[in-house]
């Protein structure tokens, strides 16, 4: 049997198991677990987003359930966007989400009680361009789409940043809803799209445009976490193990998506989180999940933070984000825990 068929194997017999056996039979089972207290909340609540590329917090309510939490709710914050998810976290609407990485440093630049604690995954953001635009510096004098005016804006202006672009002067910004950026794009009224999942999926579905930069493959941004997990303040003070817990369930969970895409495909379509099982599994494969070891989420936070700084969105300096704003003891210790 060749390497690639006993890969193909292993993974349709995983994709089979639940994700608790999938974990075991993966060595993603930590032998502390058992020997912990019990979390001091059976409770965990953790946001919907409304973007599949935080899918392992929706693969991981199995393995929250493995880790003593009884009650593990999905409070729909889609709405909110991006800063406005932040905020809702500070302000007690979740205990701990996934989230982009610019308006988590925006919220915590103006005071909101998050605490960054772990990385997410890499790259989910791709420039989507028509076929005159072949490098970021080509949608210079042209018009660019955005769905998010704060989430997406602070990805497009560090690519164009980094290419000595600037977003104010050189470019035309227009904001629509995904699907109406999606169609412009596609009759060439705007020039290219800044899309995330699923529409980036979406995209390469319907053979519209091309990807012209994405964030999981093009250096310098395919070095960094495009979003972080993190949780609201006083949750975390008052519920130590707790915390420690259900963030071992995600980076399990982060670890099964990289491992086993059909079964984290599969658990998206299944619980709605996803419309079309093919889509999910393209993210699945788009995305490299499973780089938290890998990758120092500190070093995303210095790189977007400085970013933010240089450009005004934040008055604070990285160094005093990372001072006040995080908190990598729970991570630290996963690392040798889960070290598979």
């Amino acid at each position: 049997m060749s390497d690639r068929r006993a890969s193909g194997s292993r993974r349709e017999f995983v994709g089979g198991l639940t994700l608790t056996g999938a974990a075991g039979l993966l060595g993603l089972r930590a032998a502390p677990v058992a020997a912990e207290p019990s979390p001091e909340t059976t409770r965990i609540r953790l946001a919907w987003t409304g973007s599949t590329c935080q899918a392992p917090q929706y693969v991981a309510e199995e393995l929250l359930r493995a880790e003593g939490f009884a009650d593990v709710q999905y409070v729909d914050l889609s709405e909110a966007g991006g800063s406005g998810l932040a905020q809702r976290l500070g302000a007690g609407h979740a205990d701990m989400t996934m989230n982009f990485i610019g308006p988590l440093l925006m919220r915590l630049d103006a005071g909101d009680p998050i605490v960054v604690l772990a990385g997410g995954h890499v790259g989910c953001f791709e420039l989507v361009g028509a076929e005159q635009i072949r490098a970021i510096r080509d949608v210079k004098g042209r018009t660019v789409a955005l769905n998010d005016r704060v989430t997406s804006y602070v990805f497009l202006d560090s690519l164009l940043g980094y290419v000595g672009l600037d977003p104010q002067k050189d470019i035309t910004l227009v904001v629509h809803p995904a699907a109406e950026a999606m169609r412009l794009l596609s009759d060439r009224k705007v020039d290219a799209f800044l899309a995330f999942p699923p529409f980036a999926q979406e995209l390469r579905a319907q053979n519209i445009g091309h990807v012209v930069a994405s964030f999981a493959t093009t250096r310098p941004w395919s070095q960094y976490f495009c979003c972080l997990l993190a949780g609201n303040r006083e949750f975390v003070r008052k519920h130590p193990i707790a915390t420690k817990r259900a963030i071992r369930a995600i980076l399990k969970a982060t670890d099964l998506c990289a491992l086993a895409p059909d079964r984290g495909a599969r658990v998206l379509t299944e619980k709605r989180y996803a419309k079309r099982y093919d889509d999910a599994l393209q993210l699945m494969k788009d995305l490299p999940y499973g780089q938290w070891r890998e990758y120092d989420p500190e070093d995303t936070v210095r790189f977007y933070g400085l970013r933010l700084h240089e450009i005004g969105l934040i008055k604070s300096h990285p160094s005093k984000l990372i001072a006040q704003g995080t908190n990598w003891r729970f991570l630290n210790e996963l690392r040798k825990e889960l070290k598979g």
